[in-house]
């Protein structure tokens, strides 16, 4: 069959960034309004090129990291501590302190032609990030008011696992995730009555989608019988009456 270019539903789009969350080690997740924008620049992945009498005899590729920016009118008040700012008490904050380590999701939404930005969504989790120190302008007051924004370049460390390469970036397509799945997922990242929001480690976030269709686990053969004994002791006072137990 002779390929056909944009099909009806098939002019897929992404746009926009929304429900974005704050993850601390130490506090639940909080949500994070305000937040503008979220982009993702990879760093990384440069190119290594080996000749052998001036022929290309290999290209490699370097380790790749995920790298970014966030620009937000304003923040939690728990990413303060990520900002590099410590209370001291009182209403006094000492600015220029060690900056904490954090994790981060947010949507971004997913569209075509045919149903706008509600085909789906997508899901996007990012680990261990530490937001560097940026620039930020405070303006006269004019006629007009501007809401000020703030912006932080991210650099990640990449959690293991394995089968994979490292990675501080993970996306959840909910296009193609099961219903039952995405709904147990949403709960740990956006909380439910029963538990607060939270991040789930790389790890277990990958079992929960491997192990999902898994009706049983094969533990194997038994090779050897194991059989315990417990010693109980020496009884006391033996007790040698009879006891009823009624008409079967």
């Amino acid at each position: 069959m002779r390929l056909k270019w944009d099909q009806v539903g098939e002019r897929v789009f992404e746009a926009g960034v929304d429900q974005g969350v704050l993850y601390l080690d130490t506090a639940d997740g909080v949500p994070w309004n305000g937040l503008i924008s979220v982009s993702e620049s990879p760093s990384g992945a440069s190119l290594s090129e080996y000749y052998i009498d001036g022929v290309k005899y290999l290209q490699l590729l370097g380790a790749e990291q995920f790298a970014g920016s966030i620009e937000a009118f304003t923040y939690p008040d728990e990413f303060a501590a990520c900002d590099g700012t410590k209370p001291a008490g009182n209403g006094l904050f000492m600015t220029h302190q060690p900056r904490q380590s954090f994790g981060l999701s947010y949507r971004t939404k997913v569209g075509n032609d045919v149903e706008g930005i509600d085909l789906g969504y997508k899901i996007h989790l990012i680990y261990n990030a530490l937001a560097a120190p940026s620039q930020k302008q405070n303006n006269s007051l004019s006629d007009t008011v501007d809401a000020g924004h703030f912006n932080w370049q991210i650099t990640t460390k990449p959690p293991t696992f394995a089968g994979y390469k490292p990675t501080a970036h993970m996306v959840i397509d909910s296009r193609e995730t099961p219903t039952d799945l995405l709904a147990q997922i949403e709960d740990i990242l956006y909380g439910s009555v029963d538990s607060a929001p939270r991040l789930p480690s790389a790890t277990e976030l990958l079992f929960l989608f491997n192990s999902y269709e898994a009706n049983y686990f094969d533990a194997g053969y038994l090779t050897e019988e194991y059989f315990n004994g417990f010693d109980a002791g020496l009884i006391a006072d033996p007790q040698t009456a009879l006891i009823d137990g009624g008409t079967p």
